[in-house]
């Protein structure tokens, strides 16, 4: 009897270390698939409210409508806010999950391409710099810069803005809408 119970403490022994190596290697897989995440992938995967915490210490809280490298498109009752990814210090409510991108939009819709659809459509907008917040419309859309006009009658013209000092493009009339 002796020797059935040494060979059942020997088969023990042996599923218990297959079973750390599982383990180990499952832990190992999971930090190595983690570590190739993207925080646009994860904010794909948030359906809840998510509020972005801005530099100059600004938020923009609201559901996720749209997600790219280069900005994310917040809307919080109705109005919408066009958040450029380098205007982000913190977020929370972001899902632990990642969802790659499945769409069919090309990648290269990129922040000059959305400012330039501002700026077609003469959208009244609020922008947020580092500095103040400008009310009127986009005008131009440089490689690396916009100007903002601040409307008829305006006596200092167009400021012109970064995209290193943008913040936040917020819509200022009721239904428009950003694409």
């Amino acid at each position: 009897m002796r020797w059935d119970a040494l060979f059942d403490d020997l088969a023990a022994q042996l599923a218990a270390a297959e079973q750390a190596e599982v383990t180990d290697a499952v832990a190992d897989l999971t930090r190595a698939e983690l570590a190739t995440t993207t925080l646009v992938e994860r904010l794909r995967s948030t359906a809840g409210v998510v509020t972005l915490e801005l530099h100059d210490g600004s938020r923009v809280t609201g559901q996720l409508r749209e997600v790219a490298p280069e900005w994310s498109l917040v809307v919080e009752q109705g109005r919408q806010h066009l958040v450029p990814a380098t205007a982000v210090a913190t977020l929370t409510g972001v899902s632990r999950f990642a969802r790659p991108d499945v769409t069919a939009r090309p990648r290269g819709l990129g922040l000059g391409h959305v400012l330039r659809a501002l700026m077609r459509d003469r959208l009244p907008v609020q922008v947020r710099t580092t500095a103040a917040v400008l009310p009127g419309w986009i005008a131009r859309v440089g490689k690396d810069h916009l100007d903002v006009e601040a409307g008829p009658g305006a006596h200092d013209g167009a400021r012109v803005v970064p995209w290193s000092a943008l913040l936040c493009v917020s819509d200022t009339a009721s239904g428009a809408v950003f694409r």
